[in-house]
């Protein structure tokens, strides 16, 4: 798949205006914006960045992370903490200007998409798909197409028949009776695709039109819906991720006030699947199912990531993880990764199992927690910034000092010293071990 499209300045026109009605507040569990979170410039590619060596990642770790991605067929990872950049890789050609298609991992911006309808009043995730899509887009009985709603979408519980021969397939010949709507679980991209139908019928705007004004111009985001698919460069994705992370706020824009619907959009939102919110995939769970089997395995979605992770999952290992607890947002472009199992080609999970076990093990030697004392000995470095020598003053002088680079490398180790030597080095900021009376103490320094 060609990876260059054409320039989406030309492609898009301004939305007609819509009246904004029936904002809906809930009372239920609320989310506070993390008041730490970096969100970058919406216009242009600046964008922060944070040192990997403070987050505890060392350089060998990191490089055994990239040479993973890269025998896997990646074109481009990023990863976010709080906002920030901490990792930025791209692989071959493809550069941080290069476009991809999310695949299916774009049902998770259509869900914020439909929560954005809603706050604005123009439909109900409880009404009927086929007020806005008429009588007959199934080939159901009437009684039963009126059980489906714009909920069921959502949630993947229609219970249109997923065995057609073309799961992508909207015309109602391919839309069949399985079960009744809400008693059956099962992933379906046609009934997902007509989502976007219900959006542009409520609004009277296209999908593109709909996306930038209410999220795209509002974020710095950029992209294009081609076939159902969304289109955009790897740090769009990123700013995606963000704003959910953010609860649905960016830089106190508020794009989405109902936090009732943010919750239950990236939580279990029925029992049938509880790995499964509105088009979003939930990790920590006690069952799954995944998509073209009627199975519920007992045991959470990924093995080796966080629990309460939630993630936007797409054919080919389009990926974008959330983790709260972290802060981070996890985001994987590229071609199929080569695993076969679970999940299938349309939602693969083995990959994302063994990237959680690289990514936890980017936390090492020079700085993770755990390798520091809880009482440790004060420490002091001093002139900070200095241009020729950092003096330490502790009481018991350092059996080792080794010093660190932002990436993790050991630049020096000096034994039974009480500076540390800075006119050869490039100014930045750098890391000092202190190895004292067989505790560890951690010092942030800069050469100016």
């Amino acid at each position: 798949m060609s990876t260059i499209l054409p320039s989406f300045s030309v492609l898009f026109s301004p939305a007609k205006t819509l009246m904004a009605a029936g904002l809906i507040f809930s009372i239920f569990p609320l989310f506070a914006q993390t008041p730490t979170l970096y969100f970058p410039p919406k216009v242009g590619n600046t964008w922060q960045t944070t040192a990997p060596a403070s987050l505890g990642f060392c350089q060998e770790s990191i490089d055994s992370l990239y040479n993973f991605l890269e025998v896997k067929n990646t074109k481009s990872f990023l990863l976010l903490k709080d906002g920030k950049i901490v990792l930025e890789k791209y692989f071959g050609t493809f550069v941080q200007d290069s476009i991809w298609y999310w695949a299916s991992a774009g049902k998770s911006l259509s869900a914020f998409l439909v929560g954005q309808a809603q706050e604005q009043g123009i439909l109900d995730i409880n009404d009927k798909t086929s007020q806005y899509l008429g009588t007959g887009w199934t080939t159901e009985p009437l009684a039963k197409e009126d059980l489906i709603t714009i909920w069921h979408q959502l949630t993947m519980t229609s219970g249109l028949d997923d065995g057609v021969p073309d799961v992508n397939c909207t015309t109602p010949s391919c839309l069949m009776y399985k079960a009744d709507a809400g008693t059956r679980w099962a992933y379906h991209n046609g009934v997902y695709h007509l989502i976007h139908d219900v959006i542009e019928e409520a609004s009277g705007a296209t999908l593109n039109q709909f996306t930038k004004t209410r999220l795209f111009d509002r974020t710095g985001m950029k992209g294009l819906w081609l076939d159902h698919i969304m289109y955009s460069k790897t740090r769009d994705m990123a700013r995606y991720g963000l704003l959910t992370l953010a609860r649905g706020i960016w830089a106190g824009d508020t794009l989405l006030h109902n936090q009732q619907y943010i919750y239950d959009m990236t939580h279990s939102s029925q029992n049938l699947n509880k790995s499964y919110g509105y088009l979003w995939w939930l990790n920590g769970q006690e069952s799954f199912m995944l998509p073209g089997l009627q199975l519920v395995i007992p045991s959470k979605l990924i093995l080796n990531a966080p629990d309460d992770m939630f993630s936007a999952l797409g054919k080919n290992d389009q990926k974008i993880h959330v983790v709260p607890s972290k802060g981070w947002v996890v985001v994987r472009m590229g071609n199929d990764a080569g695993y076969t199992g679970p999940g299938g080609g349309s939602v693969p999970i083995a990959f994302d199992n063994d990237l959680w076990r690289y990514l936890n093990e980017l936390e090492c030697a020079p700085v993770a927690i755990n390798d520091v004392s809880e009482h440790q000995p004060v420490v002091d470095a001093f002139p900070n910034p200095s241009q020729t020598a950092w003096q330490i003053q502790t009481e018991v002088l350092p059996k080792k000092i080794e010093l660190y680079n932002t990436l993790g490398v050991l630049i020096r180790s000096i034994e039974n010293a009480a500076s540390v030597p800075a006119a050869d080095l490039p100014a930045g900021q750098y890391w000092l071990k202190l190895h004292i009376g067989g505790k560890i103490v951690l010092k942030a320094v800069t050469k100016g």
